[in-house]
């Protein structure tokens, strides 16, 4: 083993662990006064829910031995981390103690449940939203990780290509978005009343700390501090930053303002897509990507809101459609500035399709059973008159700000 990659994955695990706290201020600037706490909460208490669960079971189930040599999910060799060892390498990597690679792993696995909140932010019962962080992670995101970084896992034996989650985290949880925005319902007043993101410091402190964190994300999914790693880390930045120039520029255009929360948004949005090729392309591909996802996730916003669906924080325009689009781009650009072409270009994009539509059908039926029967048996969505008062004060009771 190595003690400088162990540092790196290390450091990596924190950077990504600060993502999620990120995330909670992304979300909690985009919310009206009245429900910043409780959109901050969720983001907590993915950490301290799937903290738990990943180390009991979730990361057997994600990584361990393939369960009957099906390729779809892992068994139970590995629940509660029975033989995972703190100081021998174990079959991901080995350089690292396997538990580096397991507590890596888990961070994404917190961090991917957390951004689905968006969809039903303002309205869902804390309860129920509870359960159904336990059950999506479980139910959910451990069969496709399962599936793309396992062992013997399907869509990673196919050919699909996926360097740090565009497909298991982005997909995953943009899709599950859009499922739970269509399940759970419109806010109260949506299109009726205005409902204006209450503090945009916050959204661009948020932002600011999701692209910091994503140096761990993209970068620490080398498994090393080498080349590939460097790689990560540079088209990560050059594609946010392409991002941000194509929805500013978007934003300007037919929004007539070079929106502040555009950037923001746009920075999130390139580096949802350069996520699964990030170890695969160079910078000049890396800009390509970033571009197009500025304009890609700003036109899937605007298509949802004519469309009337309330997906309140924009989860499925920026991680469903950005995911989607990293992942195509992946196999369009593959081996083009860094990395290698080892099959027919065609060939690589059928297999980036068909990993597209495979998580996205998984996660859009699977987080459809989870939600309706959470509606038939606790219920979806808070009373009405909590609505009206915000769920700061009704569900939490805590007020945001004092004065």
């Amino acid at each position: 083993m190595n003690s400088g990659d162990i540092t790196w994955i290390l450091a990596s695990s924190a950077l990504v662990l600060l993502m999620t706290p990120g995330l909670a201020f992304f979300y909690g600037g985009l919310v009206r006064r009245k429900n910043t706490n409780a959109t901050i909460m969720h983001s907590f208490m993915s950490i301290g829910l799937v903290g738990v669960v990943w180390v009991l079971w979730g990361y057997s189930l994600a990584f361990g031995p393939d369960f009957m040599g099906w390729g779809i999910i892992g068994d139970l060799s590995w629940v509660g981390l029975v033989g995972v060892s703190a100081t021998e390498a174990g079959p991901y990597a080995d350089n690292i103690p396997h538990q580096a690679f397991m507590v890596f792993q888990g961070m994404f696995a917190i961090i991917t449940p957390a951004l689905i909140t968006g969809a039903f932010a303002e309205r869902m019962k804390f309860s129920t939203y509870m359960v159904f962080i336990v059950l999506w992670v479980t139910i959910v995101y451990a069969p496709v990780a399962h599936w793309v970084w396992g062992d013997n896992g399907w869509l990673g034996g196919l050919g699909a290509l996926d360097f740090a989650g565009g497909t298991v985290v982005h997909i995953n949880s943009g899709i599950a978005a859009l499922a739970a925005a269509l399940i759970v319902g419109r806010r109260l007043g949506f299109k009726t009343q205005p409902m204006p993101p209450h503090n945009v410091p916050m959204v661009v402190l948020g932002a600011a700390l999701l692209w910091f964190g994503w140096f761990g994300f993209n970068a620490g999914s080398a498994l090393a501090a080498d080349g590939t790693a460097v790689n990560a880390f540079v088209v990560t930045n050059t594609a946010a930053a392409a991002a941000v120039l194509a929805w500013v520029a978007v934003s300007w255009v037919f929004g007539k303002h070079p929106s502040v929360i555009g950037a923001a948004s746009g920075a999130v949005a390139g580096l949802v897509a350069i996520t699964p090729a990030a170890g695969f392309v160079g910078v000049l591909p890396a800009i390509v990507i970033g571009l197009g996802a500025g304009v890609i996730c700003y036109a899937a916003i605007e298509l949802l809101l004519k469309l009337n669906i309330d997906d309140a924080l924009a989860v499925f325009g920026v991680h469903g459609m950005g995911g989607a689009w990293g992942a195509l781009a992946t196999g369009l650009f593959v081996g083009i500035g860094y990395g290698v072409l080892e099959i027919g270009r065609g060939e690589q994009v059928l297999y980036q399709i068909v990993g597209i539509f495979a998580a996205a059908a998984w996660s859009f039926v699977l987080t459809s059973v989870i939600l309706l029967v959470l509606k038939a048996t606790m219920g979806l969505r808070v009373p009405e008159s909590d609505e009206e008062s915000g769920l700061d004060l009704s569900v939490h009771g805590e007020g945001s700000y004092t004065a």
